[in-house]
């Protein structure tokens, strides 16, 4: 069972020059190796000596997505994917009040689970509505779009 405690980073929290800076050396490394699938060993400036810590790459290129979104000035949080949130904790994922989210779970748009008498809702699964709704939001410009072009708005 999942824990939706994951870690986050306001923003600002951390120096956005100085993950500007990691982010150029991460990249340049992952650039330049990335025909290969080797883990990656970092070597830190702590006075650590021979140690090196470890990482799988796709790790590594998922702290590069961390520093650059960082970078910018935003916060970052890690989720695991079979997390379970609470509904306000979902509402506050998706920015929506917490009655309008009860209302897309009662209606089916977001499946959850009740533990006693509380909802519990996946993840992996708020990510799937998520998906769902940019792609129909997507959609419904598209037809504007076209709607506007029909009728030489544009």
């Amino acid at each position: 069972m999942g824990t939706a405690a994951g870690k986050k980073l306001e923003p600002g929290v951390v120096n956005a020059g100085d993950a500007q800076r990691a982010l150029r050396r991460v990249n340049d490394y992952l650039s330049r190796t990335a025909q290969s699938d080797e883990d990656i060993q970092v070597h830190l400036e702590t006075g650590a000596g021979d140690e090196a810590l470890v990482l799988p790459r796709p790790v590594a290129e998922m702290f590069a997505s961390m520093l650059a979104a960082l970078a910018n000035g935003q916060g970052v949080q890690i989720m695991p994917v079979d997390a379970e949130l609470t509904t306000q904790q979902a509402a506050d994922i998706l920015n929506v009040s917490r009655p309008y989210l009860i209302g897309l779970l009662e209606s089916g748009e977001i499946s959850y689970r009740l533990v006693g008498r509380h909802r519990r809702i996946r993840f992996a699964d708020l990510h799937q509505y998520l998906r769902e709704d940019d792609a129909r939001r997507k959609d419904a410009a598209d037809e504007l779009m076209e709607l506007d072009q029909e009728l030489g708005l544009l």
